[in-house]
């Protein structure tokens, strides 16, 4: 049986996957910790029923979780062309990200083609627009702060990892809607670090990345960046970004009614505009910054940047021109590489398999070879064994 504390940890996490879930859509238990099945609005309906209570247990549920997604993809790689561009909204606390999904929504329903919205902020009061997934629906962020003693940071995490758990489902409810959409837009928490650098992060990149066209929008506060350190610390974190994720990246630089982005522009196609500016005003980390513009001029070559205003709508077309010539880039170069990562994959696991196999017959083996030993007479006697483990 099962210690007693990881029961009570299961007990706990199948209340907290049911205080969201509205009536009628049942929790989903995964292993020995229960999470909630995905509820949005216009979905509900299409809501899986609950695995039978015989399902074996699995420890590494954010493994299995991605495993889940990919294998579900395997088939939709080859059809990505028909399929809708995924956006996950990424930035920094204040850069505007959530008033940018409303003014990309509005602008998108004005042309008549709707996108699919989902919201992954667990700790946000109320969004702008209407989502069509909300992990507010499935996860509590309160009660999992006040049942596992968390802060806000850490129950954001936690709420995020839980959902997490299930997004092979998320990724099934976008494939049932790829005919009737052409974008779908992912908003993330605010604090960018629980997001970029945790599992459940890894796991709603890669599950969107096997299963369609996805790029990342990495939003810039443009008034603040215009300090030259700030903006430093954000192109910093935009080059991390990108190499974790390892997908098209585009640079949206918002609040342009409030401030241009174009000095941010010749900061990066010059990088003595940049020391110019940092020269100004003079601080110990001057020095730095001038040396970290001259690494990462070659960043900024490939890198794309689109301005945009939340607040009046400015940039809308030309954002959208980006993330098109984005969505090229993954087709050119990140599908083919995400099938030859996916064969080098299942040949590993095919031969670990393998392996594994052929361990449990040297094993089956040496047990049929012991029993004929006790069959054929020898001294070796079942009191024997008994005594040997009450030995160990």
């Amino acid at each position: 049986g099962m210690p007693r504390r990881t029961l009570d940890c299961a007990r706990r996490a199948t209340n907290l996957a049911r205080s969201r879930v509205p009536r009628g859509i049942p929790p989903l238990a995964v292993g020995s910790v229960a999470s909630a099945m995905v509820s949005p609005a216009d979905a509900r309906p299409e809501a899986a029923p609950p695995p039978s209570e015989s399902e074996p247990s699995r420890p590494d549920l954010a493994s299995d979780a991605a495993a889940a997604a990919s294998a579900s993809a395997t088939a939709a790689s080859a059809s990505m062309d028909d399929r809708p561009t995924v956006a996950i909204v990424i930035g920094m606390a204040g850069s505007g990200k959530t008033s940018l999904m409303q003014r990309v929504n509005a602008y998108k329903h004005a042309q008549g083609k709707p996108p699919y919205i989902i919201n992954l902020d667990p700790a946000v009061t109320q969004t702008p627009y209407d989502a069509n997934v909300d992990i507010r629906d499935t996860v509590d962020y309160k009660n999992v702060m006040k049942e596992y003693n968390l802060g806000p940071n850490g129950g954001i995490l936690t709420a995020s990892n839980l959902f997490a758990t299930r997004f092979d489902q998320v990724v099934s409810l976008c494939e049932k809607r790829s005919g009737e959409v052409d974008n779908v837009f992912v908003d993330t928490p605010g604090q960018i670090e629980i997001f970029t650098w945790s599992a459940s992060g890894a796991i709603v990149t890669e599950s969107f990345a096997s299963a369609f066209p996805t790029v990342v929008l990495y939003v810039v506060d443009t008034p603040r960046a215009l300090n030259p350190q700030s903006f430093m610390s954000n192109m910093l974190q935009a080059v991390s970004i990108l190499y974790k994720t390892r997908l098209p990246l585009v640079v949206v630089f918002n609040k342009i009614d409030v401030a241009r982005h174009e000095t941010l522009l010749r900061w990066m196609e010059d990088f003595e505009q940049f020391h110019a500016a940092v020269d100004e005003n003079p601080t110990f980390a001057s020095d730095l910054s001038r040396s970290l513009s001259l690494v990462l001029d070659a960043f900024y070559k490939g890198l794309r940047c689109a301005g945009v205003s939340a607040m009046t709508g400015e940039g809308m077309e030309e954002l959208f021109d980006v993330i098109a010539r984005a969505r090229k880039e993954y087709m050119d170069e990140y599908l083919p590489e995400l099938r030859a990562r996916r064969a080098k994959r299942d040949g590993e696991t095919e031969a670990k398999r393998a392996e594994e196999a052929e361990k449990v017959k040297r094993d089956l083996a040496a047990d049929s070879r012991g029993e004929a030993l006790v069959m054929d007479g020898s001294n070796v006697t079942p009191e024997s064994f008994v005594g040997e483990e009450d030995t160990v």
